[in-house]
């Protein structure tokens, strides 16, 4: 055993061993050839590299260099599909960290090249892969080549999304469709993908349509105007008022989400690829099935589906309406707002006016479920009958006034006082006021009635003719002062009118408004209720009277010039003496 070890050992030089010559030559040819066996990196570049190893946390990654890199797994989260032996780009961030480990990303060597790649993508149409990460508003936020681009809600499919959350965490092919260069923004879709190849769809689906076509499809989305139908691989459109044959106010109460409906074609475009559907069609027309006994004059029930200000229209059964004119709704003839009446899903009944099965119209009354109050007119409101009435408006000849619903009449203006001249009728009440009234005139035909107020009272003047006789002298009040002279309220009732000459007073002034004075009766006339009256009379007679006494003392040359004299002083019909003389020779004695 010691021979053969010594036998080993015969050829190895111990000096050369012991001037430690030998080993450091060795051991420099050693580390030499082994550097020459890795690959020449540097920091900060982007190089290939193979997978060798792969678990949840952690890819191990070898760039031929003296150690290997570990990248995080999440950095290929993208690519669900990374195996062994795959090959990848990686960015060198450091040769050697303080655990003497090589340093690797994935993430930077594919943003390094992100920027040229997506806009290869976008110049040359091509398909490439991202990785869903999360949620945002509007869409979603794709990582394409490392970096962050926005998917539009409406751009993950052809169909509407109802559910979003579905998509995150899957890796999905996308088409790149705009880029903004400045911000660094990117926009992905994943529609376009498969837009292609529905646009084939759609075209073959459309070459073989045709009006009245009966289909299959799915209700793909509702809106407030209708309802899109998928008829496999092309969208048509259900208008609100192709739904039913009654009216829909929300298409959810006809259809749902998901659910197969057969619908008729009513029309398609082929350029423009629009196709109108619809459902209601498939079904009878409703007036077709309406009852055939029913006739004017019957009654029927039904809902207010829909009110405007001019009537309201009542579905008697789906799909067969009825209109009740606002003035077929009262026998009032001061037209009202429906709204006042009824209000869309009140139950009503009804009396059929027309019915057109032809044209599928129909008109329908309320009013007349009540008896026509102008029937009985003379037996509930006979000439001369007293009632309580409503003012319903002015006019500049009268007032309105309702005494029921559907019965009006008319007070003229010259029926409201016996004794104030009304120049409006809105000096002497108010609209929405009770006013008492007379039934003057009944014109059944017309359906006019003519009132009066002032028939409440006997007529004063029948009083005054007998207490303003012309000559009478009665105390007034000065009311109202116009350019052609004086309205004076009289102390025993009535007005009278003086003109100015006539409202000097016996010291030469002029009478004022509010003043109380004595009036002397001029001119009394009933018919047209007017008496003038005079002040100046009330002393310038006295002194008339003087003058005629003194004329009678004096020598008289004749009778008649006597007359004349005192003709000339003041008028025939003041004095009672010539009043008696003129009356005399009125009747030729």
């Amino acid at each position: 055993m010691s021979e053969l070890k010594n036998e080993g050992l015969q050829d190895f030089n111990w000096e050369e061993f012991e001037n430690d010559q030998n080993v450091n030559v060795n051991k420099n040819e050693l580390e030499k050839a082994y550097d020459e066996t890795l690959n020449k990196i540097q920091e900060h570049q982007v190089v290939e590299g193979t997978v060798i190893s792969i678990d949840k946390k952690e890819v191990v990654v070898n760039i031929g260099y003296k150690s290997d890199g570990i990248i995080p797994a999440s950095e290929f989260r993208y690519n669900p599909e990374l195996k062994i032996g795959d090959k990848v780009e990686v960015y060198v961030e450091s040769q050697e960290d303080k655990r003497g480990q090589l340093v690797l990303s994935h993430k930077k060597a594919r943003l390094a090249k992100s920027w040229d790649k997506i806009n290869e993508a976008l110049e040359k149409e091509e398909v490439i892969q991202g990785y869903i990460k999360c949620r945002t508003k509007g869409g979603m936020i794709v990582d394409v080549f490392g970096i962050e681009a926005f998917l539009p809600g409406s751009q993950i499919d052809v169909h509407p999304i109802r559910d979003y959350d579905v998509f995150v965490g899957k890796t999905m092919e996308f088409k790149v469709v705009k880029i903004n260069q400045e911000f660094r923004n990117v926009v992905v879709s994943h529609k376009a993908l498969i837009e292609a190849e529905l646009e084939a769809q759609k075209k073959e689906i459309i070459s073989h349509l045709e009006k009245g076509q009966v289909l299959e499809g799915t209700v793909k989305n509702i809106t407030s105007y209708g309802v899109f139908v998928d008829l496999g691989g092309v969208d048509g459109l259900i208008h609100i008022t192709d739904l039913s044959w009654g009216r829909v106010s929300d298409p959810h109460e006809v259809v749902n989400l998901d659910e197969k409906i057969n619908v008729v074609i009513l029309d398609f475009d082929e350029e423009k690829k629009r196709i109108a559907l619809g459902l209601k069609q498939l079904t009878p027309h409703p007036w077709d099935a309406l009852d055939a006994n029913l006739k004017v004059g019957d009654h029927v029930k039904g809902k207010v589906v829909v009110i405007a200000d001019y009537g309201a229209f009542v579905e008697i059964q789906p799909g067969v309406e009825g209109l009740i004119h606002v003035s077929e709704m009262s026998w009032s003839q001061h037209l009202r707002s429906a709204q006042e009446f009824m209000h869309v899903g009140d139950e009503v009944e009804a009396v059929i006016l027309t019915l057109d099965r032809e044209e599928r119209k129909m008109s329908l009354g309320i009013k007349q479920l009540k008896e026509d109050p102008w029937e009985t007119i003379e037996q509930k409101y006979p000439i001369g009958s007293k009632h309580t009435a409503k003012v319903r408006n002015f006019t500049n000849f009268g007032i309105f006034v309702e005494l029921e619903e559907g019965v009006d009449g008319l007070i003229h203006i010259s029926d409201l006082s016996w004794t104030k001249k009304v120049k409006h009728p809105s000096e002497f009440t108010t609209v929405g006021a009770d006013i008492d009234v007379v039934v003057l005139e009944i014109d059944k035909e017309n359906r006019r009635l003519s009132l009066g107020h002032k028939q409440l009272e006997s007529n004063p003047w029948d009083t005054y003719e007998t207490i303003y006789t012309p000559g009478s002298v009665h105390e007034g009040k000065i009311t109202e002062m116009m350019d052609k002279g004086a309205v004076v309220t009289l102390n025993e009732g009535g007005e009278g009118f003086a003109t100015p000459k006539h409202l000097v007073k016996e010291d030469g002034t002029q009478a004022q408004l509010g003043e109380e004075l004595p009036f002397k009766v001029i001119e009394f006339v009933k018919e047209t209720k007017r008496i003038i009256l005079s002040h100046s009379r009330t002393f310038e007679e006295g002194k008339d009277d003087t003058k005629s006494a003194r004329r009678h003392n004096a020598p008289k040359k004749a009778d008649a010039p006597a007359i004349n004299n005192v003709a000339a002083g003041t008028s025939l019909g003041d004095l009672d003496v010539l009043a008696e003389l003129k009356e005399k020779m009125e009747k030729g004695e």
